[in-house]
């Protein structure tokens, strides 16, 4: 058991694993969540009440608060896991005092729409944080396999070995197994386009495409996400590692993807403000969709399947005629 104190900043399912995991590690684990009311249910009955609810904790290794900067300054290092559309309002008022000198963990897959910017991005501009000191955590990962402590495989990511590794010892555990990466860039800008591909497997599914069409768009996915990720962030990546191809496979195949599921429910005709209602969840991938795309403006990138989500999801295309119209563009 470590002697550090962690801060994970929200409370939906992956920061509820999230905790589940660092309380098999550190002696202490401090957890913000927005509502009051939710922070004294979590302390009293020691789950939380809307996400995961029947991971339990241990109250005695848990603090709950909704004072973002009183659980910030008791922490050692901060973990943030809230959705990354919500991020922005969320952490107004956040003291950028509190982050100095720490560890800055994000294990957030998405890009903050306001200034379409992923969070290494944005905790450097907004928040001073240098992206030496920024660590990322990636998947492939699902809260609820990691609930269940079924193998989960984590990429810790970041410029500093020094950081990855202190970060990689918080997350190791009996289900949990970690390796170390550098590029915090690719292992943040590959997350966010698989979630815009599993809409795009959702939608196709729900349209009745079956297995052999999906090993072509899935197969065609990788490499637009290559192209992206090497025009806008050059590194010399290997995207077939489990941190990119891996996690765009788990997206688009796995029971647990609300993205693919949300692509699912446009097949059928929701509306996507209404698909989002419905699930009371977030997906990622709408709100991504229109950021890629306005970045990808300056890039050029061909992005044939980004671009027919686009479509679908904010130019009205109807998925059946869009997804026609993919079919003659992947090989």
């Amino acid at each position: 058991m470590q002697k550090v104190q962690v801060a994970v900043i929200g409370s939906g399912s992956w920061a509820t694993a999230i905790v589940k995991i660092l309380l098999n590690n550190v002696e202490k684990v401090h957890w913000w969540v927005r509502e009051p009311e939710i922070a004294e249910h979590m302390m009293q009955y020691g789950h939380n009440p809307h996400y995961l609810s029947s991971v339990s904790f241990d109250t005695k290794s848990l603090s709950v608060s909704h004072e973002l900067n009183r659980v910030l300054k008791q922490a050692d290092i901060p973990v943030f896991c809230i959705p990354a559309a919500f991020l922005h309002p969320s952490l107004e008022g956040m003291h950028a005092s509190l982050l100095r000198d720490k560890p800055v963990v994000s294990a957030i897959k998405g890009v903050v729409p306001e200034y379409n910017d992923i969070v290494a991005d944005y905790m450097y501009k907004h928040f001073g944080v240098p992206y030496g000191q920024f660590v990322n955590v990636s998947g492939p990962s699902h809260a609820e396999e990691v609930a269940q402590e079924r193998l989960t495989y984590l990429t810790i990511a970041s410029e500093s070995r020094v950081n990855a590794a202190v970060v990689s010892g918080l997350f190791a555990c009996r289900y949990i197994r970690t390796s170390l990466s550098e590029d915090i860039f690719g292992t943040e800008y590959a997350p966010v386009l698989k979630n815009i591909i599993a809409i795009a497997s959702g939608i196709c599914t729900g349209l009745g495409y079956g297995d052999n069409f999906h090993a072509v768009l899935i197969s065609n996915a990788i490499q637009e996400i290559s192209r992206f990720v090497d025009a806008v962030r050059p590194n010399n990546r290997d995207i077939k590692q489990s941190v990119y191809l891996g996690d765009l496979l788990v997206t688009c195949y796995s029971q647990f993807s609300r993205n693919r599921r949300y692509g699912q429910m446009i097949a059928k005709g929701y509306r996507p403000q209404y698909a989002q209602m419905e699930m009371n969840m977030v997906a990622e991938g709408y709100y991504a969709t229109k950021c890629i795309k306005e970045m990808n403006a300056e890039y050029g990138v061909y992005m044939p399947i980004v671009d027919a989500v686009y479509n679908i999801l904010y130019n009205n295309a109807r998925p059946v005629s869009e997804i026609k119209g993919l079919e003659d563009k992947l090989s």
